[in-house]
């Protein structure tokens, strides 16, 4: 079977966000804002070639730009998972390479490059999240609504909680049980129990309990001691399992059966078929919509509203990706001049024992798509 999901490449730049703090070091290219860090490597990289005329360029296999850039993925996966934002981790693993760029000739090797950079990584995740409020669900925010209830103005960017691309955050040519276990520390239930753990408590048990670092290289990278990281990992560890976080099936590209399970869907939700939807829903299926802070709670509550107030999205094609661990939908609704398909939502799918008993549609097409490399119309039939 082919599988039914691919995943995308790297972050680009793009204009905004805290790259405004940098803005004096940013050179232009394609009219936008491109930081010199981001040329550094590439002209680092063009030293490796050799010219159309054949003359040798000198190689620099050892360039501070190389040796930093080969952390991006890992410190993103890092900083996701501390601010709860793919966007945000963008612009914090930008920082920190700014900074250790900068500083790199005073790094004088007391420690590795990797713990140098979390260190820097992890103070600018602090700076950045002292005195923000968390990134939430909308579950997170009240009770279920009910279907026939008024739906409240959306409330934009800053409060939700954002879905990654895989491999923007994750290794995806390692070991496929290691990747299996790190997709589950994507997931969006597991991100958003996180914020609600003070912001040292998270570094804590992100760096003890998902990148396994010993005690004592924690408590040298917090400048503290290893009985306070051992308290704060414990407190961290009680938090997070009083917040029972259901267990999730994450995306497997290569098990036929979620696959087959994930064709089902596509068939049943382009049809609008409720026999088929209603087959594959979990009777406690939970939907949200952010930017939206409604949520339903129950298949009956969530079928009512697909076949009531949601029934534009009748007709829609989907084309899948994969988002923080787990199978996603880019929506088209058949909105647009003469029925053609415009962006709608990313769906995002939480599976369990072959149900779906999670769905959430990130509204925010405008930011979502480019970053998951999805086009802004489905290819034709």
């Amino acid at each position: 079977m082919v599988p039914l999901f691919h995943f995308t490449g790297c972050f680009g730049c793009r204009p905004g966000g805290r790259r405004e703090l940098i803005a004096a070091i940013c050179t232009g290219r394609c009219g936008r804002a491109r930081c010199a860090y981001n040329a550094a490597v590439d002209s680092t990289l063009r030293t490796d070639q050799t010219s159309a005329q054949g003359a040798e360029v000198t190689q620099a296999p050892g360039a501070p730009e190389l040796q930093i850039e080969a952390h991006r993925v890992e410190l993103t996966g890092y900083c996701y998972r501390m601010l709860g934002s793919p966007f945000d981790a963008e612009d914090a693993v930008q920082e920190t390479f700014v900074r250790a760029w900068r500083g790199f000739d005073r790094f004088q090797g007391r420690s590795s490059l990797r713990s140098w950079l979390y260190r820097i990584a992890t103070n600018v995740c602090l700076d950045m999240l002292d005195g923000r409020k968390r990134r939430a669900r909308p579950m997170d925010l009240g009770p279920a609504h009910v279907v026939d209830a008024a739906v409240t103005p959306p409330v934009w960017e800053s409060t939700w909680l954002e879905p990654v691309p895989d491999g923007r955050v994750l290794t995806m040519d390692g070991d496929p049980a290691e990747l299996a276990q790190a997709r589950e520390t994507i997931r969006l239930a597991f991100v958003a129990a996180l914020q609600h753990l003070p912001a040292r408590q998270r570094a804590v048990l992100i760096l003890r309990d998902v990148l396994r670092w010993r005690a004592a290289e924690v408590a040298e990278l917090l400048e503290t001691s290893v009985v306070s990281v051992n308290s704060a990992l414990q407190r961290a560890r009680t938090a997070i399992a009083d917040r029972d976080l259901e267990p999730g099936d994450p995306i497997q590209p290569m098990d036929e059966q979620q696959q087959a399970l994930l064709a089902r869907y596509v068939e049943a939700f382009e049809a609008y078929d409720v026999e088929l939807l209603t087959a594959l829903l979990a009777e406690d299926a939970v939907q949200s919509m952010p930017p939206y802070d409604m949520w339903l709670s129950g298949r009956d509550d969530i079928l009512s509203w697909w076949f009531g107030p949601g029934a534009g999205c009748r007709g829609s094609r989907l084309i899948p990706t994969v988002a923080s661990g787990l199978p996603a939908f880019g929506q088209y609704r058949p909105s647009g001049p003469g029925g053609s398909h415009e962006p709608w939502s990313l769906q995002v799918l939480e599976i369990s024992h072959g149900r779906v008993v999670g769905f959430t549609a990130f509204l925010d097409t405008a930011r979502l798509f480019p970053l998951f490399g999805l086009p802004k119309s489905p290819p034709p039939l």
